[in-house]
């Protein structure tokens, strides 16, 4: 099955996939093997490399209909298990395009690939130990109501619920992002009843009309399209309404990629009446996450319809960034930047965080959800590791010596010849933790499972040690040095040069005649930061869902408790911070106490269907959204 992630940056963007029962049973227990995209021949064999490319026609005028190839269409992928629908005879149905594709790119087929099983096995848990979890898992779904409610109640059909006001606003189109964003979470926790209402205002939405002017793809993807495919898959298939929207949005989305290249306008001024009749290009300054974070969505319509220009038109940026992946100023990373008219990676900032971050996320859980049968995922994600070990991830200077992991940033000087490390920290690169840890698991790459402990360890510590209880936004930090043997001791005096450096003079409270610990001193009151942080570029928490993901995904890999204690402390915190009368809101201080907490009037469609699911999901049974049957 497959499940959105948002991302993304939100990157952010969430994602699953079922295991196929019968080849389940075939392996033996101690491995886990995807179910294939496509039914194959049991002899088929696989192809060496199935990112081959395909050819783009050159462009006519007027819009000319699209070539297509024999064999280009493939069998429809199984739907989701006991689905009483029959999987959709497939059908290419390519809209009139100016620069049509002339043979597409299709999914690969062949005998997926063995997996490792990746999710502990929990034993037997003590009573005492089962009424305290199932008292923390009802203070959640209790969380998740309460909001749910407060959106039915103010915002129905609208994209986003003001939280304080009780007002709505219209962020992505005005078709329900909240609503669409948050079915799987309904059914996941067990509100079939809820469920079945917001499917049936499914059927009200029309998205051949939207006031914007111009569509973000990404968050298109990731909120509709991928909400509509994660509720089809966990519900079982049941409600054909879900693929149906959810092939119509791939369809208006398709247009953005209508480009001589085949690079999508990621900023899309649609115009819904004629599109297909706008000369466009890609973007000279594109943001990497928002290009190369529409893959999974993508992948799995095409699975789930057979139609492969679905597949095509991700596969296409995939093997742009593959070729390219060596050729940056800073190899085996791509910078925020890329020049997709042109594809250039000329840009010399890298981070794993916001602008970035899902594009890094979705290499290793594209590779589950092809069933391992395209190897470029992997290697993709593998070339990455090495200079994300190097240059990115940072072990923090802190009081205590914690032996953390904080994902930073990167500049090059010279093409490579200085790399500049730093020591910047943000909610939006918390999860690293997970996908190293899911990495480490499927890739076989056990060395690494310490490093996304230290990357989770590390997002915990910083929601522990604001006042609020929990992480800011952006944050600064002094980043030990990389080399092996390097010391990483606490140094109060490095710690106020930094905050001195990094902080403007509080007025009339620093004077010239002050030294840099006296001055630091004074800063670092005078801004409440907390000891160890250098600086706090953005204050808010506006309810994210990254640092309890990965929490989550490292309690399912180690069985460890204390990733479930540190998940209990988290919600416990931010219930406090951002309840309102309403449901949750998005804070503007996290340095503040919790009943000094001034709100922001934004609940992001994110937080009932993401940050509230992970919580959940944390307390649950193992078998709910078990990480051997989902990528999340």
């Amino acid at each position: 099955m497959f499940l959105p992630r948002r991302k993304a940056t939100s990157l952010f963007l969430a994602c699953c996939i079922a295991l196929s029962l019968w080849y389940f049973d075939f392996f033996r227990p101690s491995q886990t093997t995807l179910p294939p995209p496509v039914p194959t021949s049991q002899n088929q064999s696989i192809p060496p490399q199935s990112d081959t490319q395909g050819e783009v026609a050159p462009p006519e005028y007027p819009p000319q209909a699209p070539i297509q190839e024999p064999g280009d269409s493939v069998p429809a992928a199984p739907p989701a298990p006991k689905a009483p629908d029959p999987p959709p005879t497939p059908k290419e149905t390519l809209p009139l395009q100016q620069f049509p594709v002339k043979s597409l790119i299709s999914l690969p087929s062949g005998t997926p690939a063995k997996i490792p099983k990746v999710q502990h096995e929990f034993g037997k848990e003590t009573e005492s130990a089962k009424t305290e979890r199932l008292k923390r898992l009802a203070a959640v779904k209790e969380s998740f109501e309460h909001s749910w409610q407060g959106y039915k109640t103010h915002a129905w059909l609208k994209d986003e619920l003001t939280p304080v006001t009780g007002g709505s606003f219209q962020t992505f189109g005005g078709w329900g992002a909240t609503l669409v964003d948050t079915l799987d979470t309904l059914w996941m926790m067990g509100l079939e009843t809820e469920f079945e209402k917001a499917v049936n205002a499914v059927e009200k939405i029309d998205f051949s009309t939207t006031e914007l002017e111009e569509l973000n793809i990404f968050e298109t993807t990731i909120r509709y399209l991928g909400g509509f495919l994660g509720a089809y898959d966990i519900s079982g298939g049941k409600h054909s309404i879900l693929l149906e929207k959810a092939k119509e949005v791939g369809n208006l989305l398709y247009g953005a990629f209508d480009t001589p290249n085949r690079m999508p306008v990621t900023r899309w001024k649609w115009d819904a009446k004629g599109f297909d009749k706008v000369k466009q290009e890609a973007g000279e300054s594109t943001l990497i996450a928002e290009i190369g974070s529409l893959t999974l969505e993508f992948t799995r319509l095409a699975q789930l319809t057979g139609e492969n220009k679905f597949y095509d038109a991700v596969q296409r940026i995939s093997n742009v960034l593959e070729e390219n992946q060596n050729k940056t100023v800073l190899p085996g990373l791509w910078p925020v930047l890329m020049d997709a008219r042109h594809i250039e990676f000329k840009d010399v900032g890298f981070t794993l965080g916001g602008m970035a971050d899902s594009t890094y996320e979705y290499l290793p859980k594209q590779h589950l959800l092809l069933g391992g049968l395209n190897q470029q995922y992997r290697r993709m994600y593998e070339t990455a590791m090495t200079p994300a070990k190097q240059h990115i991830f940072f072990r923090p200077m802190l009081p205590g010596n914690p032996d953390i992991l904080v994902s930073g940033g990167a500049r090059v000087n010279g093409y490579a010849e200085r790399v500049n490390r730093e020591g910047k920290g943000q909610h939006l690169g918390c999860f690293t933790g997970g996908m190293v840890g899911l990495g480490a698991k499927i890739f076989s790459r056990d060395e690494e499972m310490k490093v996304a402990r230290k990357l989770t360890d590390g997002c915990i510590w910083a929601y522990n040690h604001t006042q609020v209880g929990i992480m800011p936004e952006v944050f600064h930090m002094l980043a030990c040095s990389p080399e092996p043997d390097a010391k990483c001791e606490w140094d109060e005096h490095a710690w106020h040069q930094g905050v001195s450096t990094r902080n403007n003079p509080a007025a009339g409270k620093v004077t010239d005649d002050m030294n840099d610990d006296e001055r630091g001193k004074v800063l670092a009151e005078e801004y409440r930061l907390p000891t160890g942080f250098t600086e706090i570029d953005d204050r808010r928490y506006i309810l994210r869902p990254e640092a309890i993901e990965s929490v989550f995904i490292l309690y399912r890999l180690t069985g460890d408790q204390k990733y479930q204690d540190a998940a209990w402390d988290m919600f416990s915190a931010i219930e406090r911070a951002t309840r309102t009368d309403i449901a949750n809101a998005a804070i503007k201080d996290v340095t503040v106490k919790s009943e000094a907490t001034q709100k922001d009037d934004r609940m992001e469609s994110f937080w009932l269907a993401e940050t509230l699911k992970y919580f959940y999901a944390v307390f649950a049974e193992p078998d709910v959204l078990s990480l051997d049957k989902f990528v999340l």
